[in-house]
């Protein structure tokens, strides 16, 4: 198991001496189902993304072969670029490269950031799993890596985790670094408020999105309302 949260503490004096950075609105990555169907999902996607802002999309397929998930990349990547939304690949950035992807995000044994940022270049976006440490989050800045992923926030049916962070995770990392940082993990629009309150600059939802009794449009525009505020 790696490291909690509890393994950096937050001095009580920090946020004294450094005053919380100025950031942009949290903004809503969404992220693929565990299996999905071509040509139908071209047209779910399209409709999550008319259903209201979306910042980014990672398709994350597991356990399919390398030609599936390129398929699948060819298929969805221009409806994401057509509505400026970054395609994010999950675990490979090798066939993050091969399809064009805007970046990929990495788990804990997905490779190393360095050998990511040599294959996508300097204007990837990198993404790093750091569950619910503040170790492998400061790790992961180091290493130069676009943003880092906290979670699972809530109980999820999606990935279950052992980890479970709270949200003054987010509020110790907004004070220490600029670097965005992601929360995932169960996340719906009731219990949402919290990670953005804390200072969550994307909160990454699936089921919340993907379930929504009135279709994926309607799940993004749910989120929509609490993202302004």
């Amino acid at each position: 198991m790696h490291e909690s949260d509890d393994t950096v503490p937050l001095d009580p004096g920090f946020g004294d001496r450094f005053e919380r950075q100025k950031r942009p609105p949290c903004q809503l990555y969404i992220v693929s189902p565990p299996a999905i169907e071509i040509p139908i999902f071209v047209e779910r996607l399209k409709a999550a993304l008319d259903g209201g802002p979306v910042a980014a999309f990672q398709l994350r397929l597991k356990d399919v072969p390398d030609a599936d998930v390129l398929r699948a990349c060819e298929a969805l990547l221009p409806i994401c670029s057509a509505a400026d939304v970054a395609f994010i690949l999950n675990d490979r950035a090798d066939l993050a490269h091969r399809a064009g992807a805007d970046g990929v995000h990495l788990g804990q044994s997905d490779g190393s950031i360095a050998d990511a940022r040599k294959l996508l270049g300097p204007d990837a976006q990198i993404g790093r799993t750091c569950h619910d440490s503040r170790h492998l989050a400061m790790e992961a800045g180091e290493q130069g890596a676009d943003y880092v992923a906290f979670g699972a926030f809530y109980e999820t049916t999606t990935k279950p985790s052992q980890y479970r962070p709270q949200p003054e995770i987010l509020r110790w990392w907004t004070v220490l670094s600029q670097l965005p940082c992601v929360a995932i993990g169960g996340i719906t629009p009731a219990n949402a408020p919290p990670l953005i309150d804390a200072g969550a600059d994307f909160i990454a939802v699936v089921n919340a999105v993907w379930l929504h009794p009135d279709g994926a449009g309607a799940g993004v525009a749910a989120f929509a309302g609490i993202l302004d505020g």
